[in-house]
């Protein structure tokens, strides 16, 4: 399992990394301070989504450390690079805190998102090279995020009919029981 990493050496935000970014895949810097990312958002407590990128497939931008997010993203994107997913937790004190919690989040809560990083760019846009780039780059992750998609509902579509199948010989078994015990009365 991924090793899960204390950003803010008080338990405040642990990031766990899910999958990897390739060796030469940027980051977030001073010359690329606007990210897009993917997110989804759970209350740690109950595992309820409470926001969330993947069903409509758009993406969430903003620059980092201008204070646009909580604490915990502007924390997290620091240390990812394009095409990195993580997960990153944490606690009420780098998330909402008591003030400005969405009415859905109780102040007081953990929050769990698990992030991928789609892009880091500069403030003043990009070149016409850079932007097409971007775009065929970008357009590959949604082809790769629909395949993933397809092959995640194929998986629970087989456990769905695995699930069947046992409570169809269960059920099996259990007649067959209750068969058997009227046989051998009559004998």
């Amino acid at each position: 399992m991924a090793e899960a990493i204390d950003l803010t050496g008080d338990g405040g935000v642990i990031k766990t990394v899910v999958r990897r970014a390739k060796d030469n895949a940027v980051a977030a810097s001073e010359d690329l301070p606007l990210v897009d990312v993917h997110y989804e958002g759970t209350l740690a407590e109950t595992g309820e989504v409470f926001d969330t990128t993947h069903e409509d497939n758009t993406v969430f931008s903003f620059e980092i450390g201008k204070g646009t997010v909580i604490k915990a993203w502007d924390i997290a994107l620091r240390t990812m690079k394009v095409g990195e997913i993580a997960k990153i937790t944490c606690k009420p004190e780098y998330a909402y805190g008591s003030a400005g919690s969405p009415p859905d989040i109780p102040p007081d809560a953990t929050l769990i998102f698990e992030v991928e990083l789609v892009a880091c760019r500069p403030r003043k846009g990009l070149s016409a090279g850079g932007a097409a780039d971007e775009r065929a780059r970008l357009e590959e992750l949604r082809k790769q995020r629909e395949i993933a998609a397809a092959m995640k509902e194929e998986e629970r579509k087989k456990r769905e009919e695995a699930k069947a199948a046992a409570a169809a010989r269960i059920q099996a078994k259990l007649e067959a029981k209750k068969g058997g015990k009227g046989k051998s009365k009559a004998k």
